[in-house]
């Protein structure tokens, strides 16, 4: 999972990164509203952790401007602990509201539920397909028929990608950040080769797939059926 972390605070940023990266999440800084803003017009983000105390630009308004978009889960932090700013905070778009100091355990654990309730695919562990396809999310295994299949790092990532959110198409450009994160500046078919290889590994006939489908002139989907 990509997660934007908005925070002005240095250890408290630092914090909440080290407890999301052991969950297995990406975390992207912003420490301030134009940079955050800035990071989620321009990466594929699935979740935002949201402070509202910013230098520049409101966490309000930051909540505002995604949610005219986007309805990518979001949690505000917050020293403002009364009812009334609490009730504002959700109005205005947030799923859940955290006041602080908070448990950092606390918040992935909102985080988890929030993403079981949005997409169940999002936070299981094991995820199991019609044709003998499994997922060992916790172990980074992955099983035809129960016979271990090996997949290198960036073809895991971008089947898991795929995997967890059937049918939906994601571009080259989103698989390309998933695998290898936002610094990597080289060929988008890299994708293509991994994909090709990914079939050649789980599929019965590469060229008739049955998990990986091409959406010509835009990228991927996945089209398992869950078991």
């Amino acid at each position: 999972m990509n997660i934007l972390v908005v925070e002005d605070e240095p250890k408290a940023l630092s914090v909440v990164r080290a407890y999301l990266e052991r969950e297995g999440h990406r975390v992207f800084e912003a420490m301030d509203g134009e940079r955050a803003l800035a990071l989620f017009d321009s990466l594929d983000i699935d979740f935002v952790v949201l402070d509202l105390m910013l230098p520049d630009v409101s966490g309000e308004e930051i909540c505002l401007r995604i949610r005219s978009s986007s309805r990518v889960p979001i949690i505000m932090l917050t020293a403002k602990a009364a009812e009334a700013d609490r009730l504002n905070g959700l109005d205005i778009g947030a799923d859940d509201y955290l006041v602080k100091p908070f448990s950092p355990r606390e918040l992935v654990a909102r985080v988890n539920a929030i993403l079981r309730r949005v997409n169940p695919l999002e936070s299981a562990q094991t995820l199991l397909f019609e044709g003998g396809l499994a997922i060992r999310v916790a172990e980074q295994r992955v099983f035809l028929n129960d016979t271990p299949v090996l997949l290198t790092p960036a073809e895991y990532r971008i089947l898991l990608t795929l995997a967890r959110r059937p049918f939906e198409v994601f571009t080259r450009e989103q698989l390309i950040l998933r695998a290898f994160g936002d610094s990597y500046d080289g060929y988008d078919r890299v994708v293509d080769v991994h994909v090709k290889n990914i079939r050649q590994k789980i599929e019965a006939d590469s060229r008739r797939p049955v998990y990986i489908q091409t959406v010509y002139g835009t990228g991927y989907r996945f089209e398992g059926k869950p078991s």
